[in-house]
């Protein structure tokens, strides 16, 4: 079983930026939109793709045991977009929220049930306030809000915020949001905007590392 990790935010408060930390060829990176990276480094293993297929395909034979789909949500603007206009009218408007709502489910059952358990996938996706003032992931019809609720099929869903130019990751909610995380994963309700300490940290909350290695990484990186 592998783990889905949920890390949401506004554009720009971080989420991409988060990545740099991780080695060249450490992570399978699945770019959904092919937008360039905030920083110079350049990830070996890359998959410019929308294809749902393909990413899983992708995701089940990677030699890896981590991946990032960085802006998920256009996984559904995408769906949205390319058929909304081609004349579908009535029942078939309802259809392709179906569709979209589907095959976006399906993607994280996938990553949840047919992925090994020491594979952890990033989900990255922008947020929204809904109108009650609460703050959720972006989505796109009601179907994955009111029917499914995506932070439900994660344990753990990260905010990524920026205040006066500090970039953070927020661990908890605060009554108005869906960050969450098990009790003494991370050290506080605010962490540094580190994808990589972040999966060094799950990690070693599921026994998937031992102390060792995650001091001997901790080493590497000082020598850097």
């Amino acid at each position: 079983m592998g783990r889905p990790v949920l890390i949401y935010g506004k554009s720009g408060s971080g989420k991409s930026r988060s990545l740099k930390n991780f080695a060249e060829d450490e992570i399978l990176l699945i770019n959904v939109v092919g937008k360039e990276l905030p920083f110079r480094k350049k990830f070996k293993f890359v998959l410019n793709s929308r294809n749902y297929k393909t990413i899983k395909s992708q995701l089940a034979k990677m030699p890896l045991k981590t991946a990032v789909i960085d802006d998920a949500g256009y996984l559904m603007t995408d769906k949205f977009m390319r058929d909304h206009s081609a004349g579908r009218k009535g029942r078939e408007v309802y259809d392709l929220y179906n569709e979209i709502g589907d095959e976006f489910y399906f993607l994280i059952d996938f990553v949840r049930n047919s992925l090994p358990e020491d594979v952890i996938v990033y989900i990255m996706m922008h947020e929204n306030m809904n109108d009650d003032g609460n703050t959720q992931l972006k989505t796109i019809g009601k179907m994955l809000d009111e029917k499914c609720c995506i932070e439900g099929l994660s344990t753990i869903c990260l905010r990524c915020m920026s205040e006066e130019g500090r970039h953070f990751f927020k661990t908890v909610t605060n009554g108005q949001d869906i960050s969450k995380s098990p009790e003494e994963m991370f050290e506080s309700d605010e962490i540094e905007n580190d994808l990589k300490a972040v999966d060094i940290a799950i990690r070693k909350y599921y026994g998937l590392i031992s102390d060792e290695i995650e001091t001997n990484e901790s080493e590497s990186e000082k020598n850097k």
